[in-house]
This record gives structure tokens, C-alpha cells and sequence, in this order.
């Protein structure tokens, strides 16, 4: 039995664990493409504004899906590259500069058609509930996460509905108030709730 049934789900369940964040003036900004799915959930759920955070991996050039890196849209970029990961796999600086600029050029132009001149919803002061369908090496998720801070929100809470075993603490240790993740409860058996 999956996990899930599809985003909508993950998107209610995660919201029936952010209800404590109600009362705290939540926005939610979702990752497209999967994170934008159940981030709507969780703002019609919790009667908060839906807003974007655009990102884009930066991938081993051998292996796109594994993240060598990630950059994200902003003001000014937030750029992220796992220089362990690079050296490691010795992957040159030349590639790792090209595909920087080839993706933060997509994140320019996804912002054009996704947003279409539409400024972004302001969070400061406000709880910044940035949420992707799932994390594998983290790198996403943790450029997210810089962006998003420097957007000065009050709190800023990561929400995903599946993770691998990625260490999140350095992006959230300085949050006040992080918590330990919880595990989500396990779906009702098919066709009940």
C-alpha cells in the first residue's frame, strides 16, 4: 500500500500537522512542480497565501537526478554546491559554473511564465512554510531554505511528506522553536478515512 495516495493526501496530512501554525500568520511557498500540489493543500487548509520558491538541482553531469548542487531564484541568487560531492567525483569547476548559469537562466526564465511580472508575497515577520514533495540529498531543499531566510520571515518551517535520511539540522538549527520531525500517521485502509 503506498504511503500516499497522491499529493492531495500528503498534502492534507501534512497540513492536519501544521495546524499549530495557524494562528501564526503562515505563508506557504511551495517548490514547483510536485511541491506546489500539496502546498496547496496545506494553504487552503490553513487559510494561507500560496506563493513559489524556484529552484533548480544542479546535477552530476553523468547522473542529472543526483544533486551536485542547487540554485534558487531571488533578488540575489542563492547558490549551493556540495564541494565534497564535487571533488570526490572530480567534476570540473568549468561544468560546475556552465550548468550554474544555464539553470539560474531557467529560473529566470520559469519565473516569467510561473509568475508572469506577479511580485512575490511578502513574508517578513510572518511563518515561512516552505514545502516539496519530497527530499533526496537535501541540496534543494537547503538553497530553498537560505532563500527563503533572507526574505526575513519570523519562523521558518520545512515540509515534505517523505525524505531520505538527509541531515536538515544545519539549514533549521538556527530556527527558533525547530522540532524534531514527525513521522506522519499511516493512511487509512483503502476507501475509509
Amino acid at each position: 500500500m503506498p504511503m500516499f495516495r497522491d499529493r492531495k493526501d500528503a498534502g492534507e496530512r501534512l497540513a492536519a500537522q501544521l495546524l499549530h501554525l495557524k494562528d501564526k500568520s503562515p505563508v506557504v511557498l511551495a517548490l514547483p512542480r510536485g511541491g506546489v500540489a500539496i502546498g496547496a493543500e496545506i494553504a487552503r487548509l490553513l487559510g494561507a497565501p500560496l506563493d513559489i520558491v524556484l529552484v533548480r538541482k544542479i546535477g552530476v553531469p553523468w547522473q542529472p537526478e543526483l544533486a551536485l548542487g542547487a540554485v534558487a531564484d531571488g533578488g540575489t541568487p542563492e547558490i549551493f554546491i556540495d564541494e565534497r560531492m564535487a571533488e570526490s567525483l572530480v567534476i570540473p569547476g568549468d561544468y560546475v559554473r556552465e550548468e550554474t548559469a544555464r539553470q539560474l537562466a531557467e529560473l529566470e526564465r520559469r519565473r516569467q511564465i510561473y509568475c508572469a511580472g506577479r511580485p512575490p508575497v511578502d513574508i517578513g515577520g510572518r511563518t515561512a512554510i516552505v514545502v516539496d514533495d519530497g527530499i533526496a540529498t537535501g541540496a534543494t531543499m537547503r538553497v530553498a531554505l537560505r532563500a527563503v531566510r533572507r526574505r526575513g520571515p519570523a519562523a521558518l518551517v520545512l515540509a515534505a511528506p517523505v525524505a531520505a535520511a538527509v541531515r536538515v539540522r544545519p539549514a533549521g538549527a538556527r530556527s527558533p522553536g525547530a522540532r524534531n520531525p514527525r513521522r506522519l500517521p499511516a493512511p487509512a485502509p483503502s476507501g475509509r478515512r
